[in-house]
């Protein structure tokens, strides 16, 4: 059936699609009967699926990966689709429009999207706001990023303005320095500036009462020296885990046309063609750190046995997104129900 849907939700732009349908899901949930259908269709319980990390229980390991919901309008109605977990944002301190449009691409034959968004969101106190008004106890995690026309010495104030605007009203943090669209944020990754970042935020968390975890958003472009330099800061700065992938800068191995990639141009990739680096990057962090740092791995995850493969390279929780826009509303069920 959402085959048949997705056929010609896919004849219509990607992002006027997108927040066509998620209107239409808040609708619905909006009414009683509905919210219900949709807990019921959706919702799978077990014990066997539950996690517990840093001191959170998470009902399954199957979350929503930043990027879908950035600004927390829609989270109340995507915990009716059975999620462990939703991650919002890439939030900023300042609202921002993001990169001109068209701005994401779907490459069908390859189950792929190509996104250049820029980190579009309406700002953290804004998103703040909107989640101290949601009614599902879903776990929320506030992905923190910097504005694009903040420089990368002044970043680490960014960061901080946007962990003190979401402190109260999210479950644990993740900091996004991978995101290849906005210009020279992944030079945040490099060891000095990202440990410095991190200490600082590490700080603040301690003011504030030091009860949120905070973790960090690696690019699966990354060589092994900078895996290990990775692992090394997360040590050092006693982050409480790792976010491993966001989005690839490489076009490597895609069925669809060069001529096609060339006219989308430039571009995070995410989806199917990204499983195979995505879980290498997973299993690496793990073996190296000798399985000491909990990992939340996303990247090419559709099924079940996609899943599976993640968890047995080492990851504690998994994410999806494009996963979700090619295999529907159930995903989070068919994943659950798979690993049962």
């Amino acid at each position: 059936m959402y085959k048949l849907v997705r056929s010609i939700l896919f004849n219509v732009d990607a992002e006027k699609v997108h927040y066509w349908v998620m209107k239409r899901l808040n609708f619905a949930y909006s009414i009683g009967l509905f919210r219900s259908l949709l807990k019921s269709m959706f919702v799978t319980e077990a014990p066997s699926l539950e996690r517990t990390l840093w001191g959170i229980k998470f009902p399954n390991p199957v979350g929503l990966a930043a990027g879908f919901d950035k600004d927390a309008k829609y989270t109340d109605a995507l915990a009716c689709l059975g999620f462990g977990f939703i991650e919002i944002g890439t939030v900023t301190p300042r609202p921002q429009p993001g990169n001109p449009k068209p701005r994401l691409f779907r490459l069908p034959a390859d189950s792929a999207l190509i996104n250049r968004m820029g980190f579009n969101n309406d700002g953290a106190t804004e998103a703040a706001t909107r989640l101290k008004k949601r009614k599902e106890p879903i776990i929320i995690g506030g992905n923190i990023g910097k504005n694009k026309d903040t420089p990368n010495e002044n970043a680490g104030d960014d960061y901080e303005k946007g962990f003190r605007s979401l402190y109260e009203e999210v479950d644990y943090f993740v900091v996004n320095v991978s995101s290849p669209n906005t210009p020279g944020l992944r030079e945040l990754q490099d060891k000095a500036p990202l440990t410095e970042l991190l200490n600082r935020l590490q700080g603040v968390n301690a003011t504030l009462g030091g009860k949120k975890p905070i973790l960090l958003k690696i690019a699966p472009d990354l060589t092994n020296e900078q895996l290990d330099d990775i692992i090394d800061i997360v040590r050092t700065t006693r982050l409480a885990g790792i976010v491993s992938s966001n989005t690839t800068i490489s076009r490597e191995g895609l069925a669809t046309s060069q001529t096609e990639i060339s006219n989308i141009g430039a571009g995070g990739l995410s989806g199917a063609p990204l499983r195979r680096r995505a879980t290498e990057v997973v299993r690496y962090l793990h073996t190296n750190s000798k399985g000491t740092i909990p990992i939340i791995a996303s990247g090419g995850i559709f099924t079940a046995a996609d899943a599976k493969e993640k968890l047995d390279a080492g990851a504690s929780l998994i994410q999806v997104y494009t996963g979700f826009i090619y295999e529907g509303p159930a995903i989070a069920s068919k994943i659950c129900k798979g690993l049962m």
